[in-house]
């Protein structure tokens, strides 16, 4: 496939569609949770239960799941998984019971991860090797809009018409994806067959693990100081601001401009080199993070913007990189179902350490200092495939020579 076809062209927009769907549903619900408290006449420990369904199910459902899927069924699978996305969040909209919404979140978290990952690895497929990156960035890049522009527009919705009406809009977006896809969507090629136990191999894969290895300490640093920068900025020697919705906005804008930007980027720099300059700035800006809010109230926003970009571009090479390890096995969409895993507990963990450091009366900026050391620890880890990377080529170089 030297040349994408219209037709192909328009798919790959249709799934980032659909991604930008999965991005307001992954992060919508923990807006919702003070309307659905009301609404249910649960407590806020028990709304945010919501939360911790969707990303249990898409952490650690849709790996399982994905590969269950036919090798010759992955156009199938990629609509069945976005139409079980579409299904779940209208569920969820005209549920009367609390335990059933609990369910429904769950399966659209199974649903999205899915999604994501057999998108991700059918853009590639529809893409020429040199297009490939820019098919990644898109689709991340839909998805950091869903979070950037789709989050707080859907909430807003939430406030005039109820909590329904948020996941609603997500529904029908989601529904305009499947429909597209239906209708656009070629047949995808089939992975070389291979068993379930086959698959488990990927785990004994040292070149995969390293890399989700460092997606996994990328989140506990990106993601995991995310969750802790009101704490920061509110303290006054860090600014004492009173409000972090700008800031928040800053590093979104950063997240869906590093994700559209690195696609280029991709296609033309070895992965692994990218992925290490990536980890040490984000590393760097997390490490400036503390002294430029102490500095001013708007000088810190240039770590903050740098910290979003990086954070979010960090993924475009990674799956490409993960696509290109596992291609030749097959199993390239599970290999990006584990980077998401990788992701989600990252997050989780980074949130608990940042907790504890808290819990430990530790000053705010060992929060930005700790995450930046994780960051740092990312990098030095990211050396390693950057010296495989280097001994194939040697290996490959002579046999290219005789």
């Amino acid at each position: 496939m030297n040349n994408p076809s219209p037709n192909h062209q328009l798919s790959v927009y249709l799934i980032a569609l659909g991604a930008f769907s999965l991005g307001m549903a992954s992060y919508v619900t923990a807006g919702l949770i003070p309307l659905i408290e009301s609404s249910f006449s649960v407590s806020v420990a028990v709304a945010a239960q919501l939360v911790t369904a969707f990303t249990l199910a898409y952490g650690l459902g849709s790996p399982i799941f994905v590969a269950l899927t036919p090798p010759d069924r992955q156009r199938a699978g990629l609509l069945i998984a976005l139409g079980l996305f579409v299904l779940a969040n209208a569920a969820s909209a005209i549920s009367t019971d609390f335990m059933a919404l609990v369910v429904w979140r769950a399966v659209t978290g199974i649903g999205a991860g899915v999604y994501l990952a057999m998108g991700i690895g059918a853009a590639t497929a529809l893409s020429p090797p040199e297009r490939r990156g820019k098919s990644i960035a898109l689709i991340m890049g839909g998805m950091a809009s869903g979070v950037v522009l789709g989050v707080p527009l859907s909430l807003m919705i939430a406030e005039r018409m109820g909590w329904q009406a948020a996941l609603w809009l997500v529904t029908l977006l989601g529904l305009m994806a499947f429909a597209g896809l239906m209708i656009r969507l070629p047949q995808l090629p089939a992975a070389p067959a291979s068993s379930l136990r086959q698959k488990m191999a990927i785990l004994a894969d040292g070149h995969v693990m390293t890399i989700l290895l460092v997606s996994l300490l990328a989140a506990v640093a990106s993601l995991g100081m995310y969750t802790f920068i009101a704490p920061l900025l509110a303290d006054p020697d860090h600014g004492a601001v009173r409000s972090v919705t700008p800031y928040l906005w800053i590093w979104g804008i950063g997240g869906v401009l590093g994700s559209f930007l690195v696609g280029p980027i991709v296609d033309r720099v070895r992965g692994p080199v990218l992925v290490f300059a990536i980890m040490a700035i984000l590393s760097a800006s997390l490490f400036l993070l503390p002294f430029a809010a102490a500095s001013g109230a708007w000088l810190v926003a240039i770590p903050i913007v740098v910290w979003g970009a990086v954070g979010w571009a960090l993924q475009v090479p990674q799956n490409n990189e993960l696509i290109m390890a596992r291609q030749a096995q097959g199993d390239g969409n599970l290999a990006i179902a584990l980077n998401e895993s990788a992701l989600y507990l990252g997050s989780a963990i980074g949130a608990a350490a940042g907790g504890f450091v808290l819990l430990l009366r530790m000053p705010t900026w060992s929060l930005a200092a700790c995450a930046g050391s994780v960051a740092l620890a990312g990098a030095l880890l990211q050396i390693l495939n950057l010296r495989r990377q280097e001994g194939s080529r040697r290996v490959s170089q002579p046999e290219l020579n005789h």
